[in-house]
C-alpha cells in the first residue's frame, strides 16, 4: 500500500497521468465539443411565408399566403414556405425537422385537425438546398418519393434558370395540388 501523499504507480504498460492533466484534458474536450446548451436559432414564424433569405417579391409571398390559407380552410392542412439564408451547419433534413417542431406546423387532433398535418417547403439558397418537410399526418399523401419528384421537376429547373421565386411558387403549387386531393 502506498503512503498518503504519494502517487501510485500506473498499471504495467500504462503511463501514470497526474490528476491535473486529466482535468485539463477533460476541460479541453468539453471546450471543443459543440455546446449542446446553445439553442438553435430559427427565424420567427410570422405567417404562412417566412422569407428570411429575402428571395421572394411581395406579390409571390401574397399569392402563396392566400393559397395556403384557402387550403387550410378546405383541408385543415397547414402549408408554410420558409427561406433561410443559412442552415447554420446542419443537414437540411435535421434543420427542417427541428424547424417544424419549433414552429408547431400542422394542427393537432384536439383542435379538430387530422393531426400533425403540416408541410414546410424549406429553401436555403446560400447552401443550395431545398426540402419538403412533411408532418406524420400527411406522409401517406405527400411521400418522400413524391416530395423528391416535386423538387426535381417543379422547383430545381426554375432554380437552375436563376428564378428562385418561380421555383418556390411552382413547388408550393405542386404540394398544394397533392394536399387538396381527396384522401382516397
Amino acid at each position: 500500500m502506498a503512503r498518503p501523499g504519494t502517487a501510485l504507480a500506473a498499471e504495467p504498460g500504462r503511463p501514470h497521468v497526474p490528476p491535473t492533466m486529466k482535468r485539463l484534458a477533460l476541460l479541453l474536450v468539453l471546450l471543443l465539443l459543440p455546446n449542446a446548451a446553445v439553442a438553435q436559432e430559427f427565424p420567427k414564424l410570422t405567417g404562412r411565408v417566412v422569407d428570411a433569405a429575402d428571395i421572394l417579391p411581395p406579390e409571390v409571398e401574397a399569392r402563396i399566403a392566400a393559397k395556403s390559407e384557402a387550403i387550410e380552410k378546405q383541408t385543415t392542412a397547414q402549408l408554410v414556405v420558409a427561406t433561410v439564408p443559412s442552415l447554420d451547419g446542419y443537414e437540411i433534413e435535421d434543420y427542417g425537422y427541428r424547424l417544424g417542431r419549433t414552429w408547431g406546423i400542422g394542427q393537432k387532433r384536439e383542435t379538430g385537425g387530422k393531426g400533425d398535418n403540416g408541410v414546410i417547403l424549406l429553401v436555403a439558397p446560400n447552401d443550395r438546398k431545398v426540402r419538403i418537410e412533411v408532418g406524420y399526418g400527411l406522409e401517406p399523401i405527400l411521400t418522400d418519393a413524391l416530395s423528391s419528384v416535386i423538387i426535381q421537376r417543379a422547383i430545381l429547373p426554375e432554380f437552375r434558370a436563376g428564378n428562385l421565386p418561380a421555383g418556390v411558387e411552382a413547388g408550393f403549387d405542386a404540394i398544394a395540388k397533392q394536399v387538396e386531393l381527396p384522401p382516397e
